[in-house]
């Protein structure tokens, strides 16, 4: 037992566990996004339509605040970028129990989007900064496990909450935040390092020779590698959004998550139409989160030494199954089911896609980096509940097997993204090395 205490949470350092911290009791509080279309279904009056459109301002704030807080990861600091998103986010949460005009909903909503979305890439960027790269899979697998672990709990409470008191729900979502921040101002150090002078990129974009030279060394010219590393924070974003090979890996993860989103915002609307209560959604996220507390922990043993690609691929037709499957429910088993499947395949893909995300992004642009990967998930945020809703409305059931098709397609581009994604991460991690030994 001790020895699969060490191999799987060993060897972190301490400022990691803070943050892990602060993540899990933010989201043993985060009921809000979970219940939130059944709120405005069912205590504002709103339509499927109307709903999946109000739900979808959290990602259109998402967006803003994932970029946002990527440049001010960079630039301002990780830690301060933590501190005040969450403290701004606990303003916004208690703002919205009180407001009743579905216009002010929205508009609160959006600035929850945007609240919630900044910290990601600052998360990110300060487990990259801590924890050496041959522990950060087991790092970031960890991280995954709070996340759910607390969503596990939360769930638990939110669906009795969600019969009682809505308003409740929104303010403990709100301390919760508050509590995060706390901690993380507390007990986590600023993780942020500026490279020294003499090798930071000039304001006319001269980089280190050790870029050039590493990018002949391994066939690549890429604007993601040393000149990337180096560079100033003007252009940094520029930077990133000339990076192909990033690019495509982020619009696969859209595709990923178009489909997992499906479970807190479609999912919910479709138990409703079969008759069934809150707790009952309640429970199915419940059983999810406790099958991923249970089980994530062994996952990296599971995934060890295997191509990234093929397990990437086979996690995403894994999920497209379980979303697949809910063609056939209209009782609380077969979506129990579902969610286990499911459930899998993301407890599958998480570390091996935050593993890619790590290695694709240079030491000095990894807020950035992050922000514009994170930017998939508030517009998945947006682009699920917008079109989900209607899909839902207007299909039917149907809708599940479009879902479906969609994590295939994304299971084959991972097979045929794999080898070029593997040769540019080859790549930075030799520039990296080099501007290493040129500091």
């Amino acid at each position: 037992m001790r020895g699969w205490l060490r191999a799987t949470a060993g060897g972190l350092p301490s400022a990691y566990w803070y943050l892990w911290a602060g993540l899990l009791i933010n989201r043993l509080g985060g009921f809000a996004v979970l219940f939130l279309s059944l709120y405005l279904t069912t205590q504002r009056g709103a339509g499927t339509a109307m709903t999946g459109l109000i739900v979808g301002t959290y990602g259109i704030g998402g967006v803003i605040g994932t970029l946002a807080g990527g440049v001010l990861a960079d630039r301002w600091g990780r830690r301060r970028t933590l501190v005040w998103s969450h403290l701004a986010c606990a303003v916004v949460l208690a703002g919205l129990a009180f407001a009743g005009n579905l216009g002010l909903i929205a508009a609160l909503c959006a600035l929850m989007g945007l609240a919630q979305s900044m910290p990601g890439p600052a998360f990110v960027a300060a487990i990259i900064d801590l924890v050496p790269a041959d522990r950060r899979l087991r790092a970031f697998n960890l991280e995954f496990w709070a996340f759910n672990l607390g969503t596990a709990g939360a769930s638990l409470v939110a669906g009795v909450l969600a019969e009682w008191s809505y308003i409740g729900l929104f303010l403990l979502d709100a301390a919760s935040a508050l509590a995060a921040a706390l901690i993380i101002a507390g007990r986590v150090p600023e993780t942020l390092r500026r490279p020294p002078p003499a090798i930071q990129q000039d304001r006319r974009g001269r980089a280190p020779a050790t870029g050039s030279a590493a990018r002949a060394a391994t066939g690549t010219g890429t604007a993601s590698g040393a000149g990337a590393d180096s560079a100033s924070s003007d252009g940094g974003l520029r930077a990133v959004l000339g990076d192909r090979i990033f690019l495509a890996f982020a619009g696969l993860t859209l595709l990923q998550a178009l489909v997992y989103t499906q479970n807190n915002t479609i999912v919910p609307l479709a138990m409703r139409e079969d008759g069934l209560s809150p707790s009952a959604y309640g429970l199915v996220v419940a059983v999810s989160g406790a099958l991923i507390v249970v089980g994530q922990l062994f996952v990296p043993r599971l995934i060890d030494n295997r191509p990234k690609a093929r397990v990437l691929a086979a996690a995403q037709a894994i999920t497209a199954v379980g979303f697949g499957v809910i063609v056939l429910a209209d009782h609380l088993p077969v979506y129990l089911a579902a969610a286990v499947i499911w459930t899998i395949g993301s407890m599958l893909a998480a570390p091996p896609n935050a593993a890619i995300n790590s290695e694709l992004a240079p030491a000095a642009l990894r807020g950035r980096y992050q922000a514009v990967f994170y930017l998939t998930f508030p517009a998945a945020a947006f682009l699920a509940p917008a079109l989900g809703g209607a899909s839902l409305q207007y299909l039917g059931s149907w809708h599940w097997l479009v879902v479906a098709g969609v994590g295939l397609v994304a299971a084959v581009l991972h097979l045929a993204a794999g080898p070029s994604r593997e040769r540019h991460a080859a790549a930075i991690r030799s520039e990296t090395a080099a501007t290493a030994e040129v500091r």
